[in-house]
Protein backbone atom coordinates (compact mmCIF):
# COMPACT_ATOMS: atom_id res chain seq x y z
CA UNK A 1 0.00 0.00 0.00
CA UNK A 2 1.25 3.59 -1.20
CA UNK A 3 0.79 6.84 1.01
CA UNK A 4 0.61 9.64 -1.42
CA UNK A 5 1.93 13.28 0.41
CA UNK A 6 -0.32 15.83 -0.44
CA UNK A 7 0.71 19.32 0.35
CA UNK A 8 -2.52 20.44 1.68
CA UNK A 9 -1.51 24.62 2.15
CA UNK A 10 1.31 27.82 2.51
CA UNK A 11 1.72 30.23 4.90
CA UNK A 12 4.16 33.18 4.75
CA UNK A 13 4.63 35.73 6.71
CA UNK A 14 6.92 39.04 6.54
CA UNK A 15 7.25 42.40 5.99
CA UNK A 16 10.01 44.77 3.53
CA UNK A 17 11.90 42.48 1.66
CA UNK A 18 10.76 39.12 3.77
CA UNK A 19 7.38 39.61 2.45
CA UNK A 20 7.39 38.61 -0.56
CA UNK A 21 9.27 35.07 0.16
CA UNK A 22 7.61 32.13 -0.12
CA UNK A 23 8.12 28.77 0.75
CA UNK A 24 8.26 25.61 -2.14
CA UNK A 25 7.43 22.14 -2.02
CA UNK A 26 6.65 19.34 -4.46
CA UNK A 27 2.96 18.89 -4.85
CA UNK A 28 2.86 15.33 -4.02
CA UNK A 29 5.41 12.28 -3.23
CA UNK A 30 4.61 8.52 -2.40
CA UNK A 31 6.02 5.58 -0.15
CA UNK A 32 5.56 2.78 0.50
CA UNK A 33 5.62 0.73 4.09
CA UNK A 34 9.04 0.30 4.64
CA UNK A 35 10.38 2.93 1.57
CA UNK A 36 12.28 5.99 1.60
CA UNK A 37 10.80 9.41 1.30
CA UNK A 38 12.38 12.78 1.00
CA UNK A 39 10.44 15.76 1.34
CA UNK A 40 11.52 19.05 0.41
CA UNK A 41 11.36 22.70 1.58
CA UNK A 42 12.54 25.61 -0.53
CA UNK A 43 12.20 29.35 -0.81
CA UNK A 44 10.77 30.99 -4.12
CA UNK A 45 13.66 33.67 -3.94
CA UNK A 46 17.11 32.51 -2.55
CA UNK A 47 18.56 29.08 -1.23
CA UNK A 48 18.11 27.68 2.03
CA UNK A 49 21.12 26.80 3.95
CA UNK A 50 21.85 26.37 7.25
CA UNK A 51 22.04 29.98 8.28
CA UNK A 52 18.00 29.55 7.99
CA UNK A 53 17.93 26.82 10.66
CA UNK A 54 15.42 24.32 9.24
CA UNK A 55 12.75 23.17 11.47
CA UNK A 56 10.35 20.07 10.92
CA UNK A 57 7.41 19.29 13.11
CA UNK A 58 4.74 16.03 12.98
CA UNK A 59 1.48 16.63 14.08
CA UNK A 60 -0.72 13.70 14.73
CA UNK A 61 -4.50 14.68 13.74
CA UNK A 62 -5.87 16.46 17.27
CA UNK A 63 -2.01 16.14 18.84
CA UNK A 64 0.00 19.63 19.48
CA UNK A 65 2.78 19.08 16.82
CA UNK A 66 6.17 17.85 17.68
CA UNK A 67 9.15 18.69 16.68
CA UNK A 68 11.35 15.94 14.86
CA UNK A 69 14.29 17.79 13.35
CA UNK A 70 15.93 21.29 14.50
CA UNK A 71 18.93 23.12 13.30
CA UNK A 72 18.87 21.52 10.01
CA UNK A 73 19.88 17.91 11.05
CA UNK A 74 19.46 17.34 14.99
CA UNK A 75 17.26 15.13 16.43
CA UNK A 76 15.53 15.94 20.00
CA UNK A 77 15.50 12.54 22.03
CA UNK A 78 13.21 10.17 21.70
CA UNK A 79 12.22 11.00 17.71
CA UNK A 80 13.63 7.52 16.06
CA UNK A 81 16.49 7.96 13.50
CA UNK A 82 14.68 6.97 10.51
CA UNK A 83 14.04 10.46 10.20
CA UNK A 84 16.83 12.45 9.10
CA UNK A 85 17.02 16.00 7.96
CA UNK A 86 19.88 17.93 5.78
CA UNK A 87 20.08 20.41 3.10
CA UNK A 88 19.94 19.05 -0.65
CA UNK A 89 20.87 21.48 -3.39
CA UNK A 90 19.30 24.37 -2.31
CA UNK A 91 16.54 23.33 -0.31
CA UNK A 92 15.87 21.74 3.30
CA UNK A 93 15.16 18.39 3.02
CA UNK A 94 13.36 15.76 5.37
CA UNK A 95 14.15 12.20 4.92
CA UNK A 96 11.87 9.17 6.20
CA UNK A 97 14.06 6.11 5.72
CA UNK A 98 12.43 2.01 6.76
CA UNK A 99 8.76 4.39 6.86
CA UNK A 100 6.34 3.27 9.63
CA UNK A 101 2.50 3.22 9.53
CA UNK A 102 2.71 5.62 12.50
CA UNK A 103 4.67 7.77 10.24
CA UNK A 104 1.19 8.85 8.41
CA UNK A 105 0.47 12.45 9.93
CA UNK A 106 1.01 16.25 8.99
CA UNK A 107 4.60 17.75 8.36
CA UNK A 108 5.23 21.58 9.01
CA UNK A 109 9.24 23.07 7.86
CA UNK A 110 9.68 26.31 9.32
CA UNK A 111 12.48 28.51 8.22
CA UNK A 112 13.63 31.35 9.83
CA UNK A 113 14.34 34.26 7.50
CA UNK A 114 15.39 37.66 8.52
CA UNK A 115 12.42 38.87 11.10
CA UNK A 116 9.99 35.80 11.01
CA UNK A 117 8.77 32.40 10.35
CA UNK A 118 7.90 30.87 6.65
CA UNK A 119 5.84 27.76 7.41
CA UNK A 120 4.31 24.97 4.54
CA UNK A 121 2.09 22.25 5.55
CA UNK A 122 2.56 18.66 3.48
CA UNK A 123 -0.06 15.86 4.66
CA UNK A 124 0.39 12.24 3.75
CA UNK A 125 -2.42 10.00 3.93
CA UNK A 126 -3.10 6.29 2.77
CA UNK A 127 -4.46 5.64 -0.90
Amino acid sequence: MAWTLILLGLLAYGSGADSQTVVTQEPSLSVSLGGTVTLTCGLSSGSVSTSNYPNWSQQTPGQAPRTIIYNTNSRPSGVPNRFTGSISGNKAALTITGAQPEDEDDYYCALGLTWDMDLSLIHNHYT
